[in-house]
């Protein structure tokens, strides 16, 4: 019996003697980890982030970009456009606008591809809104047409999109823009023409400015840039004074001035200087530079050999269209102006363009 006591003694005082072991070892892990974690709390870790002036914790949140199809009320019609936002941080705002008018026959969705406006225009932190037209067709003068009794409906639609953009507090009411191709260009510089205080600069590409009765002459300054093929069939630089009578049910052309006459009405309206003409590989520069510093200057590229094109674009024109030229990208030169980039050389002088606005794709 006194054998099986001492057994037991020895079993029990080795368990306690081995409990023992594992309760010293738990408590020199608690306590290293206890003192890693002072360690890298007071010299290896990231410090908190400190508020940003004014109190605002700072905002990492960066939106990816979209495009959405709108629809907006404009008076008793519904209308559309096409609007990408550029990716970025979405405290980013308000952004510059731009407005993008496709041509007749056509639709936003075509304009979109032509000009790959979204990719160049959001790289530039600009909202890009593509307008879809009433039957495909432009109000650019101020005719009324048995279909189109008010033709003041696509002014009243540029207004009601730009004020819907700047009240959410997306759009810079400063920085708004229109640019367009063909009779879309002529809608570009109709809202120019008629609305200076609206947008700061428009641009057109192949389109000229109204003529006759419905003529939209400019009533105050904006910059402007013209874009035009000197080989154009479908409406010569020398102007469309008096299209021929339209088809059945079609709606007429726009009369047109010459594309010289509708860039000197812009730039007597901003009171520039003398033209003054460069001689460029492939097209020509006229520029109108600006009165007085800060006021609005107006620019006229003529391009050689080429039609009724976007120059610089890979989508294939319709044969009668004629040429598309490579001479420079109408994308990148047309928003380099109309953002200040290209309008802050000296007249005779090259302006300051992306590296991408001279040639390539947009």
């Amino acid at each position: 019996m006194a054998s099986l006591s001492r057994s037991r003694s020895r079993h029990t005082s080795s368990r306690s003697t081995a409990s023992g072991h594992t309760a010293t070892r738990h408590a020199a892990s608690a306590t290293l980890t206890a003192l890693l974690a002072l360690s890298l709390a007071g010299c290896g870790s990231t410090p908190p982030e400190r508020p940003a002036p004014g109190g605002a914790a700072p905002s990492h949140s960066a939106a990816p970009a979209s495009d959405t199809h709108e629809r907006l009320r404009v008076g008793a019609a519904t209308r559309s456009y096409l609007l990408h936002r550029p990716g970025g941080d979405r405290q980013d705002r308000p952004r510059p606008l731009l407005l993008a008018f496709h041509g007749r026959g056509e639709t936003a969705e075509d304009m979109r591809e032509r000009g790959r406006l979204d990719k160049a225009a959001g790289a530039r932190g600009m909202l890009v809104a593509h307008l879809e037209a009433v039957r495909k067709m432009w109000s650019a003068d101020t005719t009324p047409t048995p279909q189109r009794p008010d033709p003041n409906v696509d002014i009243h639609f540029a207004e009601k999109l730009i004020s819907t953009l700047v009240r959410g507090g997306e759009a810079d009411p400063k920085r708004v823009y229109a640019v367009g191709f063909s009779n879309g260009g002529s809608m570009a510089l109709r809202l120019a023409a008629q609305r200076p205080g609206t947008v700061a600069g428009a641009a057109s590409v192949s389109g000229q400015l109204a003529a006759g009765p419905a003529r939209t002459g400019p009533s105050g300054p904006v910059s402007v840039m013209i874009v035009y093929g000197a080989d154009d069939r479908v409406r010569p630089m020398a102007g469309v004074p008096n299209p021929p009578p339209p088809a059945a049910g079609q709606e007429p052309m726009t009369a047109t001035v010459s594309t010289r006459a509708g860039a000197e009405a812009f730039a007597r309206a901003a009171g520039t200087k003398p033209p003054v003409t460069e001689k460029r590989p492939g097209y020509d520069r006229i520029r109108w530079a600006p009165g007085a510093p800060g006021k609005a200057p107006v620019e006229l590229l003529v391009m050689h050999d080429a039609g009724h094109t976007w120059p610089g674009s890979t989508v294939p024109p319709p044969p009668r269209f004629g040429r598309t030229s490579t001479s420079l990208n109408a994308t990148n030169t047309v928003l380099d102006f109309l953002t200040g980039i290209g309008t802050k050389a000296g007249a005779g002088t090259k302006a300051k363009t992306s590296p991408e606005s001279e040639t390539g794709t947009p």
